[in-house]
């Protein structure tokens, strides 16, 4: 079992930056690769970022490309988005997913566990 808590979500300007973590508890963090997702109102949940096991692998949505940049602290459990130069359009609640095997994932249906989410609001 794996519980993750995310944090560093908030209100900024369009082209400013902001910091999300996501801290797992749980044996299992280390050994599956995790992802960021994001809701925005009226939308469906839609995949960000991914990152693999080893963090040697990541992969992003197109439209957060050179913007955002996921990464992962494995002796911390705790995995990082990195969201530079924001747009109004990334406003949204940003999820934190585990899956259980090492390899990335786009789709919400191949994570196991999920985190409760935090607000990211970007205002033009």
């Amino acid at each position: 079992q794996v519980q993750l808590v995310e944090s560093g979500g908030g209100l900024v300007q369009a082209g400013g930056s902001l910091r999300l973590s996501c801290a797992a508890s749980g044996r299992t963090f280390s050994s599956g690769a995790m992802g960021w997702f994001r809701q925005a109102p009226g939308k469906e949940r839609e995949f960000v970022a991914s990152i693999s096991q080893s963090g040697s692998i990541t992969y992003y949505t197109h439209s957060v490309k050179d913007r955002f940049t996921i990464s992962r602290d494995n002796a911390r459990n705790t995995v990082f988005l990195q969201m530079n130069s924001l747009k109004p359009e990334d406003t949204a609640v940003y999820y934190c997913a585990a899956r259980s095997t090492v390899m990335i994932s786009t789709t919400p249906t191949g994570y196991n566990y999920w985190g409760q989410g935090t607000q990211v609001t970007v205002s033009s």
